[in-house]
């Protein structure tokens, strides 16, 4: 299935959850924040949403500095 993850094309197994997808991109366990379709999920829903063809998705890290 297709997914658009921060603007570019990604193809990933079906029936995939935000946790999983998480893991294949290898997000850090902490200091990021995961939009679906604009709506902010939170860490602890990610194991039970599940994508959808073409959901696109926003991947937010964060970043110290001034």
């Amino acid at each position: 299935m297709k997914l658009n993850v921060n603007g570019k094309e990604q193809d990933v197994p079906e029936g995939l959850t935000l946790a999983e997808l998480a893991e294949i991109l290898q997000t850090p366990a902490q200091g990021v924040a995961v939009a679906v379709e604009n709506q902010l999920v939170p860490r602890a829903r990610w194991t039970e949403t599940h994508l959808k063809e073409n959901d696109r998705i926003v991947v937010i890290k964060a970043a110290c500095g001034g």
